[in-house]
């Protein structure tokens, strides 16, 4: 049976956390699916089909060159919902400090509690990328900071056109 694998997330936009979670989460399965979700009360900075375009852009080569299977998708509803969906039974999930290990944890508590069968796995994030936010990337971005060492270039590229003043 393959290991599917969801890392479920904003991705608004898509930062170099991003692909640092990713480049360890394909050496634990045999698919990885990035779900984008999508909440009606939220104003992203990026439209859904930005987002997807991006993540496959800068995610999949990742999972090609391990030689995992990748696909992109959105969802709207729970996240262990969206796990049940594309048949995942683990579940991705970026750590950057203690502050993400508490909040995690709760959350992990209450997707078993909903869907045993989804194993939540953290994946801590390398030194380097530890403080990048996709929210201080656009902070920084929206204010005319360079953004460059904190996103792939593709999602620079996409930043500067999207805030063009």
């Amino acid at each position: 049976m393959p290991r599917i694998a969801l890392y479920p997330g904003s991705f608004d936009p898509v930062t170099n956390g991003h692909l640092d979670v990713v480049r360890h989460a394909v050496s634990l399965c045999d698919k990885l699916i990035v779900a984008i979700g999508v909440h009606p009360s939220k104003t992203p900075l990026f439209a859904t089909d930005e987002r997807l375009a991006m993540v496959r852009q800068v995610l999949e080569p990742i999972a090609t060159k391990a030689g995992c299977a990748f696909d992109a998708t959105t969802y709207d509803n729970l996240t262990v919902m969206a796990a049940r969906a594309v048949g995942a039974t683990i579940m991705i999930r970026g750590l950057r400090d203690g502050t993400d290990l508490d909040d995690e944890m709760s959350m992990a508590g209450m997707n078993e509690a909903m869907a045993p069968e989804v194993h939540t796995v953290f994946v801590p994030a390398s030194a380097g990328v530890r403080p990048i936010t996709a929210t201080l990337v656009r902070q920084i971005a929206g204010m005319g900071g360079d953004v460059s060492a904190f996103v792939p270039p593709p999602v620079a590229a996409s930043l500067k056109k999207k805030l063009r003043r």
